[in-house]
């Protein structure tokens, strides 16, 4: 009788830019789970040659060449660098479950990081072709009208009918029409998972609430230390549950060695036990990377925007309690 596979397969993409963050939520996948597989799709040559070099356990990294099919290169030259990541969600995920026969496979952002085995949330889809992950916006910041009620963050499609219906439907969908902008309903490659559970049979609507973490859901909860092991509280039940993983979709690098953590509300708590920690494994990947070559910036740092727009804005989100630049030694991160 055949061992059953019990392997959790991951696919994510990236290029140079975002080559910390990706190799800080490897490290963290591995720091939680024992048996996955991280299929890297490197959308630059620098990022290719730099994770080759790493030869680390559990990845496989795929480059451009390998990847891109005849349908992809024809609708690139008419899609942004952002535009045409979205565009090749889908088709990562159907690159790998054909091309390496995967039971299932599960696309995460390169940004996230985790904090225990993802392991509970495969347990938790059972028997089901689909699973998608809910934004659980907190209502002041509720996006869902234009940002989709589903996030892409995390996403995983089975090798049955009911998986790949849906994730060639989506495939699809995204060569046909996938850019940044909302436009008849649609935005990225988001906006299309809207109708899912209604459109698709056997689509799980994760129910963990440690399964996407994010700065527009983070205010309602507390997070704090429990013997030695970071836990969180729904404010509005009291329930409390172990994080699974946090998305720091927001945060960016700036070429003067500050940092962004995002424009909403934070609460000290969330800033010491998320974003100091996270800041901490990206500048210990950073590194990492450099000592392969430091040709390059692997945080993507840009130029601070400058002007009288920015400094009312500024103005705007410090009134807000919204402001969050740090110097990375203000934040007591060591480079």
């Amino acid at each position: 009788m055949k061992e059953r596979d019990t392997t959790l397969y991951y696919c994510t993409l990236f290029d140079s830019n975002y080559l910390s963050r990706g190799l800080a939520m490897y490290q963290s996948l591995a720091a939680v789970c024992q048996t996955f597989h991280l299929y890297v799709f490197a959308f630059d040559e620098k990022c290719l040659q730099v994770l080759k070099k790493m030869q680390l356990p559990g990845m496989t990294v795929i480059s451009l060449e390998e990847f891109e099919d005849p349908e992809l290169l024809a609708v690139k030259p008419g899609r942004n660098r952002a535009e045409y990541c979205w565009t090749c969600s889908s088709s990562t995920i159907l690159y790998c479950i054909k091309q390496f026969d995967l039971p299932h496979c599960t696309y995460i952002d390169a940004d996230l990081y985790f904090y225990n085995d993802p392991r509970v949330l495969m347990d938790e889809m059972g028997n089901h072709g689909v699973m998608i992950t809910e934004h659980r916006y907190t209502p002041m910041y509720d996006k869902s009208k234009l940002s989709g009620k589903y996030c892409v963050q995390y996403i995983t499609f089975r090798n049955n009918r009911w998986g790949m219906e849906a994730l060639q439907w989506w495939r699809n969908a995204c060569l046909e029409w996938c850019y940044d902008r909302h436009e008849d309903g649609k935005f990225g490659d988001q906006k299309y998972l809207d109708d899912w559970p209604t459109r698709f049979t056997n689509v799980w609507v994760l129910e963990n609430l440690g399964g996407g973490l994010a700065l527009w859901n983070i205010q309602q909860y507390d997070v704090f230390m429990q013997n030695g092991k970071l836990r969180c509280r729904e404010i509005s039940t009291g329930k409390e549950f172990d994080p699974i993983f946090y998305h720091f979709h927001y945060l960016k690098y700036f070429t003067d060695n500050t940092v962004e953590l995002g424009r909403r509300l934070i609460a000290p708590a969330v800033k010491q036990l998320f974003y100091l920690p996270y800041l901490q494994a990206l500048e210990a990947a950073r590194r990492q990377i450099q000592a392969i070559d430091n040709t390059f910036d692997p945080h993507g740092a840009r130029p601070k925007p400058a002007g009288l727009k920015p400094l009312l804005v500024t103005i705007w989100r410090k009134l807000r309690n919204v402001y969050h630049i740090y110097s990375l030694k203000e934040l007591g991160i060591k480079q």
